[in-house]
């Protein structure tokens, strides 16, 4: 069996280490960090994931630490008007047979974790460089060390060392950066009686919040204008004047919740052009690594749940269909089922969330107003079935 060296222990690497144990394939995942990461706020995760996640065993767990939104609302930025709300919870699953979580990026961390173990994941180990020898890639690590695999599989995020080795692209600057911060949930009870994900749309600017920790805490991100590109970073901090003033004159709700946060971390938002390929050889690419996208879909980490889940899976088909090739030939045949399978659905929301923030920031006027007119008859559930039905591991059968 072929072992694959997994780098970057996020929600992508937890994820394929996870399916991979779940196949019965060894791994190995290599983190550049010293330790598990305790940052990061609320992350969106959609049937198409979270269907995956129940797969691996995740069921009672997330239902214990995440929230079940009944609803996500649109609304008015000066006034909280509300523009348009599509239903969740009960009909969200009984449309696609799976949940509608939002939950705190740690506590999927958590749960992900939970199925691997420490002894799987290296922290510490910071990739340099990968190099081919006869029928395995050699990785090496900026303490010297090196170690042997079957197939790299890149989950190191939008700067990834992976993705250098197949295309020499650059991260895509938008010219927005994004505060993030959890709120007492007790601090804005209006925002706790009824859990639900909203969406404040305003010119040049907009904000999300929801709940997490089991409703103890709310999540928002705050997207604005930022001139001067920095690095993309989950951990740089920001400052909560200017925070507050970029959302001075909107709603008496959103000042409150903005006013009330901590700890607020501001990343740049950077994404990459979209790949025809994500597979070089015995190198793969999932989640950032291969796609990142703008957070305008809420995709970015189902996404990479799906990448993991289909590559292990096209691992598995590969072994099962390949018994006696060599390695090489097994690895090759599966990232080429798996790239196949992929390349197209990422693009497709790579380019939507580039779109959608076009519209989400529309100046008042005539444009604005066909928007919310949009939104408002949009609401039915089932034009989502493209993507909350999707099954990332039922398409490597076909």
């Amino acid at each position: 069996m072929p072992e694959v060296a997994i780098v970057g222990a996020g929600i992508a690497g937890l994820t394929l280490a996870a399916a991979l144990d779940r196949q019965g394939l060894p791994c190995t995942v290599f983190e550049q960090a010293a330790e598990p990461a305790g940052t990061g706020a609320g992350v969106q995760i959609a049937p198409n994931a979270s269907r995956l996640l129940h797969r691996l065993g995740l069921a009672r767990r997330l239902r214990e630490v995440a929230v079940r939104p009944v609803a996500t609302e649109f609304r008015r930025w000066s006034d909280g008007r509300l523009i348009a709300r599509t239903t969740l919870g009960a009909e969200c699953e009984r449309l696609y047979g799976a949940p509608y979580y939002t939950i705190h990026r740690a506590d999927l961390r958590d749960a992900l974790t939970s199925l691997v173990g420490d002894p799987v994941v290296c922290f510490g180990q910071r990739l340099t460089g990968a190099r081919d020898a006869s029928d395995h890639v050699v990785l090496e690590f900026t303490d010297g060390s090196s170690h042997q695999a079957r197939m790299v599989v890149g989950a190191d995020g939008i700067r990834s060392v992976v993705r250098a080795m197949l295309i020499a692209d650059q991260p895509v600057f938008s010219g927005l950066g994004v505060y993030r911060g959890l709120v007492p949930a007790a601090a804005v009870p209006e925002l706790a009686v009824e859990p639900a994900v909203r969406l404040w749309l305003g010119p040049g600017r907009h904000l999300v919040c929801y709940p997490v920790s089991a409703g103890r805490s709310i999540s928002f991100a705050a997207t604005a204008p930022c001139q001067t590109p920095g690095r993309e970073s989950w951990v740089a901090e920001g400052a909560a004047e200017d925070l507050v003033g970029a959302f001075t004159g909107w709603s008496q709700t959103v000042q409150r919740l903005v006013g009330c946060a901590q700890s607020i971390r501001h990343w740049m938002l950077y994404d990459r052009d979209p790949l025809r390929h994500l597979s070089m050889s015995r190198m793969a690419l999932i989640g950032d690594a291969a796609h990142p996208m703008l957070p305008f879909g809420a995709q970015g980490a189902n996404q990479a749940i799906e990448d993991a889940m289909a590559l292990a899976r096209c691992l598995t088909l590969g072994l099962a269909r390949s018994l006696g090739l060599r390695g090489t030939r097994l690895t090759a045949e599966a990232v080429r089922r798996y790239e196949t399978g992929r390349a197209a659905r990422t693009a497709r929301l790579q380019r939507q969330a580039r779109w959608n923030v076009r519209g989400m920031h529309l100046p008042d006027g005539a444009a604005q107003r066909s928007r919310d007119k949009a939104l408002s008859t949009g609401t039915d559930l089932r034009h989502l079935g493209w993507l909350y039905g999707y099954d990332a591991e039922g398409e490597c059968l076909r």
